[in-house]
């Protein structure tokens, strides 16, 4: 089975039918790299400042010397976005094109922008004697060039890609923006369609580093307090801070304990005083930079401080870059359960990079598993197989079946959502990814949440536990939990309960808030690939599944 025959069409074939557009201070090289960009590419090379010359049928110097920076400006913009829709090019601008906001739009739709950064002593000596600069004819070319780049950097910052210049020669430079080329080009993106609003969730790499430029212009003002753990704080919360203040956005950051004692009411109480006594508004954005707790957590505070203030996820492990970041679920626990106190509030944009995976300790890696094959096992056995036959890998060093495996479970799941956003289907649906998790949450509140079982963990085991289940009810071959069971413990995750109470799980499963009318209500399957909902399905039945699976 080919993975992307199972997948919407891959992004990256919209990138690679995209225009380039090189942006930077004049001396980034911009044209030089043009070029060799072009004949590399096979692509037809412009230079935004020879096409306004030739249109003018004047110098930049004397356009600006005739009629003033404002003409220039508005000539500059009608070149750039006629050059632009005639085809795919690669283009060189001017210095101050993209600062124009309608400007910056017109690339954004037709090209990949890529910011040329360049240390101004390069810049100054590149530029050295040019007199066409009229920029540069008003003073110390040192000081006008660092105070341009002050303005400048934080919106040049917003483009797509930044590739680092310096005093290598332009085939190393260029060498560098096609590399960064193909990153962007690998970033993959899914479409969450619901129905009053909508999201992306971006899969990439290296998408932390460019945080601030991707999520800049769907704030409604720069300025956002990040909500994180102290494990991911220490890994990670540098980056993003460093990716804001390329673009000028404002932020602070809110630190909570690590692990799934932080979903509670004391804690979330403290968060929310922690961001009035922020002075927030409800234009100031909280991101959540963490897993699965931090994710509920901070949604459930933006869902509910100021009755709601934007959000956007940034998730750090396997297993909320596949759920929970996705579909707009927020909460936090409760004595009587698990995420009983919460709310359906959708995120602005997700960022799932890839490349932060690297730092999870491989427990968790498996235990986000475990979420990826539950989406063959619902609706897609040839999934399903797919999983048997490279889940080894996926979890090892294989970084395109991951960034594979993770944007189909994000586009199952994204189809799901956007057909019940709210879960009220009561017989498919989004209930359907509750596939093993009524056992799941039954174990985590048994063990205490947090504690000796990971969630994906639990998950796992509630996997094996709903295919016997469904077989001892004469819905599903026998065979099928003996298979699943070996699959998930050939990668290393648990599929027995180890001793616990059946008659406490059954406890706890009774508190389940997907049960009606007091009757227990399960995801069942007839065969892999196959789940349905089921009310009122016989207490006997499950304990049997229990205490054969190790439950006492």
């Amino acid at each position: 089975m080919s993975l992307n025959s199972q997948t919407a069409p891959d992004e990256s074939a919209s990138h690679m039918a995209r225009s380039i557009v090189l942006v930077g201070l004049m001396g980034a090289g911009k044209t030089a790299i043009g070029k060799r960009l072009s004949a590399l590419l096979k692509l037809p090379f412009f230079d935004a400042d020879e096409e306004i010359e030739r249109a003018a049928g004047m110098t930049i110097s004397e356009i600006f010397k005739t009629h003033g920076e404002a003409y220039f400006r508005a000539g500059e913009k009608r070149v750039i976005k006629r050059l632009l829709s005639q085809g795919r090019i690669v283009l060189a601008t001017g210095g101050g094109a993209f600062m124009d906001a309608e400007t910056r739009a017109t690339i954004r739709e037709y090209a990949v922008s890529v910011w040329l950064r360049c240390p101004i002593p390069v810049l100054v000596q590149r530029t050295s004697g040019r007199t066409h600069r009229p920029l540069l004819n008003a003073g110390n070319p040192a000081d006008i060039l660092s105070k341009l780049s002050a303005v400048r950097s934080p919106v040049y910052a917003l483009a797509d890609i930044i590739v680092d210049g310096s005093e290598d020669p332009p085939q190393v430079t260029t060498a560098k923006v096609a590399q960064a080329l193909e990153q962007y080009r690998a970033a993959r993106k899914v479409d969450v369609a619901l129905s009053q609003s909508s999201y992306e969730v971006v899969i990439g790499d290296g998408l932390l580093a460019r945080a601030g430029a991707l999520i800049a212009p769907l704030l409604p003002q720069p300025r956002c307090i990040i909500v994180t753990d102290q494990t991911v704080a220490d890994l990670h919360l540098a980056g993003l801070k460093g990716s804001l203040d390329e673009v000028g956005i404002a932020h602070q950051a809110l630190i909570v304990p690590p692990g799934e004692a932080s979903k509670s009411f004391a804690c979330w109480h403290r968060l929310v005083e922690d961001m009035l006594a922020a002075k927030i508004d409800r234009r100031t954005t909280i991101i959540a930079l963490g897993g699965g707790v931090v994710g509920d957590l901070a949604g459930f505070a933006a869902a509910s401080v100021m009755r709601g203030v934007p959000f956007v996820q940034i998730p750090t492990t396997l297993l909320s870059q596949v759920d929970s970041s996705v579909g707009g679920k927020t909460g936090i626990n409760s004595a009587h359960g698990k995420n009983l106190v919460g709310a359906f509030y959708q995120p602005l944009v997700v960022l799932a990079d890839t490349g932060i995976l690297d730092t999870l300790p491989a427990r968790e890696r498996r235990a986000g598993y475990a979420e990826i094959v539950k989406t063959g096992l619902i609706a897609d056995p040839a999934f399903y197989e797919w999983c048997e036959a490279h889940a080894v890998s996926l979890l090892a060093d294989d970084k395109q079946a991951l960034a594979q495996a993770v944007e189909y479970a994000v586009q199952f799941k994204a189809r799901i959502v956007g057909d019940d956003e709210r879960e009220t289907k009561p017989n498919d649906g989004r209930a359907l990814l509750n596939l093993g998790h009524t056992f799941a949450h039954a174990f985590e509140a048994e063990t205490g949440y947090g504690g000796e079982l990971l969630h994906g963990e639990a998950v796992s085991i509630g996997l094996v536990l709903a295919s016997h289940l469904s077989a001892l009810l004469g819905l599903a071959p026998q065979e099928d939990a003996p298979r699943i069971a070996q699959h998930l413990a050939g990668v290393g995750l648990p599929t027995r309960i180890a001793g616990l109470s059946a008659d406490r799980l059954l406890a706890h499963m009774k508190l389940d808030k997907k049960n009606r009318d007091g009757k227990l209500h399960f995801v069942l399957t007839r065969g892999i690939g196959r789940a349905f909902t089921s009310g009122d399905v016989p207490e006997d039945a499950v304990r049997l599944a229990l205490i054969a699976n190790g439950a006492i």
